[in-house]
């Protein structure tokens, strides 16, 4: 019988926890579908990301995100994200909440 490696396990659970925060984006965005709102979109969608985000225990960090810290209110690179700073697996994040 083979056992799979626990960083296996985590791969797994971390790719599983990275698709429900990009649903997240998404469903915040079709909200605001088709009202000709491209700012209030993108705005839902990085709530929603950055919600999402914040329930997952990794210590993440913003190396592609929303712009620089000057330019975007959230998601902005260097920006750290995650409810486990300095415990959870290191994450380096590329984003873009709203194509």
């Amino acid at each position: 019988m083979s056992s799979t490696p626990a960083s296996h396990v985590l791969d797994r659970v971390l790719v599983l926890e990275m698709v429900r925060v990009t649903e997240a984006a998404a469903i915040a965005a079709s909200n605001l579908v088709g009202r000709g709102d491209e700012k209030a979109a993108d705005a839902a969608a990085v709530e929603a990301m950055r919600k999402a985000f914040d329930g997952l225990e990794i210590d993440g960090t913003v190396v592609i995100g929303e712009g620089e810290r000057d330019e975007a209110p959230m998601l902005f690179i260097g920006e750290k994200v995650g409810g486990a700073p300095g415990n959870g697996p290191k994450i380096d994040i590329a984003l873009d909440p709203l194509e």
